[in-house]
């Protein structure tokens, strides 16, 4: 296990098979699929409570309640880390390509910027 930065575990933009899981879970979190999904769950939630079903039931309901809070704290904060770091390189390619045109020299920050900016792959 690695305490690294998730975005500083692969510095030469490889992308792990943790990344790939990471950005499909998160994709899919911000489709209408899974809030349908979190509606049913919550809808389920209140029917056991309303229908005084057996407290075996009203703890499956609470608990898948709980993982699937837990599990979407833990994508949210890793999405946060990505997007962060992928923030603060452009930050800094945009810095550094602003120094090199102040001292007149065009060298590697703009292609660092560039490849921050994805500008390649936009053409």
């Amino acid at each position: 296990m690695s305490l690294e930065h998730p975005a500083e575990k692969n510095p030469k933009g490889k992308i792990g098979r943790f990344e790939r899981f990471a950005e499909l879970a998160s994709n899919f979190t911000g489709s209408a699929g899974f809030s349908l999904l979190c509606v049913l769950l919550v809808a389920a939630f209140v029917v056991v409570h309303l229908l005084h079903l057996p407290m075996e039931w009203q703890h499956l309901a609470g608990d898948a309640m709980g993982a699937v809070s837990l599990l979407l704290l833990a994508l949210l904060k890793n999405s946060e880390r990505r997007a962060e770091h992928a923030i603060q390189r452009k930050l800094d390619a945009i810095a550094a390509a602003l120094l090199e045109q102040q001292e007149g020299k065009w060298g590697t920050a703009q292609n660092q910027l560039k490849a921050a900016i994805r500008l390649e792959d936009r053409q």
